[in-house]
């Protein structure tokens, strides 16, 4: 799938006191909890471990997690509030039809564990039959599309989205996929940690097929089977930082090309089956991974196809089935690979479902509880504050021409800003939820969302959808509708404290704001022009000069060391890096536009200036175990909670200014060696 630019673990709020400007703030607090710090170590040594140190100490991980931080507090609260909306439904009888029916009746059979264990794997055995079935290699397409359809992948992803050069209209594509551990690194790699996660991932699969009803001996075959396509598969699959080239993934190509590229594909049976009869062009993002794919489904055994597909079958469906195929599915994914010690409880794997099943109807009761009119009023005040000031930074850049400043400037003056919940909903009359087995319901629901997503093929962009439902604690840019976005969900506290002044509201929800419209400006936004289509839209020269600057952060990047022997990845990590860099440096500036009339005083023995990048630095507070650590190295386009910190602010004078850090302290960097861009 293409990037939409999304920004994990960040949460603010904007609830019942607005951002002032140029009013004296009186009674308004710090915003800063000083418990969440830790006065023993050094702001020039270790800013993370100064400011959120505290709250490390005080918020050990539960069994629970693999990572919790400052934002997982808001997640749950919005969980458990969601969950409140959720079993109230559960609890009563609605009309038939009705999405208080759907959303109430899903619930409960989530959390039917008496008749989940009862029916075993009952819910998938006819699916089982219906793969076991396949005699000839050629029905293996039409078989290929109809698990698709019902959200079971392999081989490849078909999806509709907007066209990166034509971004008004919708367009099918085809991106890579088929891998069950997610990374080909896992695949491929040879350290000694990456070995031991892929002879777990063995254990794993021939345990998976033995509690889904196959004997022994056939779950060794399915075993070396998975292992030996996927892993072929992997070798065709292009790294997260090959991923962020957005003109290498965009090969636009008519069906007579298609199929004379790819001529043992049978383009007709899986298209057809799919709903996508009068197809014209598909663009192919990775054709390499294509070609691995199309490779597999001619040449490999039905026997060995059979198995594949069975074990994508199972894999989609553990955690809605028994007890038994839930815990072995969380004891890879969850405890191998990402150190979690305790499955998350079943009522938050409920509301997980239900998010994602009936989103956008939870939202409309979410939003009409829970977020109050005015916040949205106020969020967009704030919005255009830093869209103000991102605009007085690009008119100042020395290193840019004036043709690309003012194609800038336009793209700028272009976005478009969502903030809340959308002004019109799903409607999810065509999604039934029966009462057979809870399964089946989520296959419905997966059905319903790739219909929904088919039907856009060939038809103009809907600009006023959204990407992300209202209870998200989320936001992101989206290149091709050049829009940013503020879900309901983040714009609640403990991000935004009402009681506290603009240096700390600035320093969390301001820099978060400002993260997002840098996205637009980062090495892959930039390339999108106002109109989000994928076009040169600079002078060579100033392209150039992009790049050069960009470098400087990717070196800086490359040479943290996460843990003993193991670096960041300064390209994979680059766009989300560039937007920290602008949210912070914008944030600041409109910070201090907004206090000159009324410059706020010191509070808690810290100046407006520090409390602005102790709040910043509040936001990415999190402890993390190491397995974690390494997963999100490994697979994460954004740096882990510290380095957002430690890495962002030594590219940032207004932080050595504030702190009066010298070339004596250790994270000193010398302003020829930081990062000059936005």
């Amino acid at each position: 799938m293409k990037a939409i630019y999304y920004l994990p673990l960040a949460a603010f709020c904007l609830m019942t006191t607005s951002c002032t400007t140029g009013k004296k703030q009186a009674g308004q607090t710090a915003g800063i909890q000083l418990a969440n710090l830790d006065t023993t170590a050094l702001p020039g040594t270790d800013f993370y471990q100064y400011a959120c140190g505290g709250w490390m100490k005080n918020n050990p991980l539960t069994d629970e997690y693999s990572r919790y931080g400052s934002f997982t507090v808001l997640d749950e609260n919005s969980n458990k509030q969601i969950q409140g909306l959720i079993q109230g439904l559960s609890a009563t009888t609605h009309e038939d039809g009705s999405n208080a029916q759907k959303i109430g009746d899903l619930y409960s059979m989530a959390m039917d564990s008496v008749k989940l264990n009862n029916d075993g794997i009952a819910p998938i055995r006819a699916e089982l039959e219906e793969i076991a079935s396949l005699k000839d290699k050629k029905d293996v397409y039409a078989l290929l599309a109809s698990l698709s359809k019902r959200g079971i992948g392999g081989y490849l992803s078909l999806y509709v989205s907007a066209d990166d050069k034509n971004s008004g209209m919708n367009a099918v594509q085809i991106s890579q996929s088929g891998l069950s551990m997610g990374e080909r690194d896992y695949y491929l790699a040879t350290d000694s940690a990456t070995v031991a996660i892929r002879e777990a991932f063995r254990i794993h699969l021939k345990k998976m097929y033995q509690l889904a009803g196959f004997d022994e001996a056939t779950a060794e075959k399915g075993m070396n089977t998975v292992m030996d396509v996927e892993t072929r598969l992997a070798k065709a699959y292009r790294s997260r930082v090959e991923l962020r080239d957005p003109y290498a993934n965009y090969n636009k190509m008519s069906m007579d090309e298609v199929r004379k590229q790819y001529p043992t594909f049978d383009w007709d049976a899986y298209l057809n089956t799919l709903g996508l009869k009068d197809v014209n062009e598909i663009i192919i993002g990775q054709p390499a991974s294509l070609t691995a794919a199309a490779k597999e489904l001619y040449t490999l055994p039905v026997e060995q196809q059979v198995l594949y597909l069975q074990w994508k079958l199972i894999n989609a469906s553990a955690g809605y089935l028994n007890d038994a195929l839930a815990q072995q599915d969380f004891d890879f994914h969850g405890r191998t690979l990402s150190g979690s010690k305790e499955m998350r409880p079943r009522w938050k794997r409920a509301v997980d479902m239900i998010n994602n099943s009936l989103g956008e109807a939870v939202g409309q009761m979410y939003v009409e509880k829970y977020f109050p009119a005015a916040a949205k009023e106020r969020m967009a005040t704030l919005v255009k504050n830093l869209q103000e000031t991102l605009g007085e930074r690009i008119q100042n850049l020395e290193w840019m021409g004036d043709s690309t400043k003012t194609k800038a400037l336009e793209k700028l003056a272009s976005f478009h800003v969502k903030i809340g919940y959308p002004d019109k909903w799903k409607d999810y009359s065509a999604l039934e939820i029966k009462k057979d087995s809870y399964w089946a319901n989520v296959e419905r629901a997966r059905l319903w969302r790739f219909n929904d997503m088919i039907s856009k093929a060939g038809k103009p962009v809907d600009r006023d959808e959204w990407h992300m439902t209202p209870q998200t604690v989320n936001a992101y840019y989206n290149p091709t509708t050049n829009e940013i976005c503020f879900p309901a969900g983040i714009l609640q506290p403990p991000f935004f404290d009402m009681n506290a002044d603009d240096a700390f509201n600035y320093g969390a929800i301001g820099v978060v704001i400002g993260h997002e419209m840098t996205h637009g400006f980062d090495d892959q936004g930039r390339q999108y022009d106002k109109d989000g289509n994928l076009k040169e839209w600079w002078t060579k020269e100033d392209a150039e000069r992009f790049k050069e600057r960009a470098q400087v952060m990717v070196n800086f990047f490359d040479s943290i060391e996460v843990a003993p022997g193991v670096h960041a990845n300064g390209r994979q990590t680059l766009g989300e890096n560039i937007a920290d860099y602008g949210g912070l440096q914008v944030s600041f500036q409109a910070f201090k536009k907004a206090t000159a009339a009324a410059p706020l005083e010191v509070k808690d023995g810290f100046t407006p200036e520090q409390r602005f990048f102790l709040a910043y630095a509040g936001v990415w507070a999190n402890n993390i175990r190491p397995e974690m650590l390494l997963y999100m190295t490994k697979k994460d386009v954004h740096s882990l909670g510290k380095w957002r910190v430690d890495g962002a602010l030594p590219q940032i004078g207004a932080w050595y200014d504030a702190f009066g850090i010298t070339e004596k302290d250790p994270m000193f960097l010398p302003v020829e060696k930081r990062v000059s861009i936005w």
